[in-house]
């Protein structure tokens, strides 16, 4: 599904989402993602839902976003409390949605200006 506006500039916005692939610029990834403003992380460890674990998410809180929107395939599976603790005690916010959803949030909050980062589960 194509979804991203034509008018939203730089390389880092998610021009369409697929079942098990994100377009990036260019690019399409079938692996798990970390995006923010600034970066992308490319071939993050985990896949699925029940694969997350509280190291998953040092990478996230380095890149110091306001909020991190997590997309969790196709449906929306809440971590455990305890894996995005440390998020929440940086100031983090953490919203969990599918990675559908997740896509689109992302490319609003990226026309925003906002210090948005996603974590997109792929697999």
């Amino acid at each position: 599904m194509h979804f991203a506006p034509e008018h939203i500039g730089g390389e880092l916005i998610i021009r369409a989402y697929g079942e098990g692939v994100v377009t990036i610029g260019e690019k399409q990834y079938r692996r798990s993602i970390i995006l923010t403003r600034e970066r992308l992380i490319a071939d993050w460890r985990p896949q699925r839902p029940e694969q997350l674990s509280a190291a998953d998410f040092d990478v996230v809180r380095a890149q110091h976003p306001d909020i991190l929107l997590l997309g969790t395939g196709s449906g929306i599976h809440f971590p455990p409390a305890e894996l995005t603790a440390a998020l929440l005690q940086a100031g983090i916010g953490v919203e969990v949605m599918d990675t559908a959803a997740a896509c689109r949030t992302y490319n609003i909050l990226f026309a925003e200006q906002r210090n948005v980062a996603a974590a997109l589960l792929l697999g």
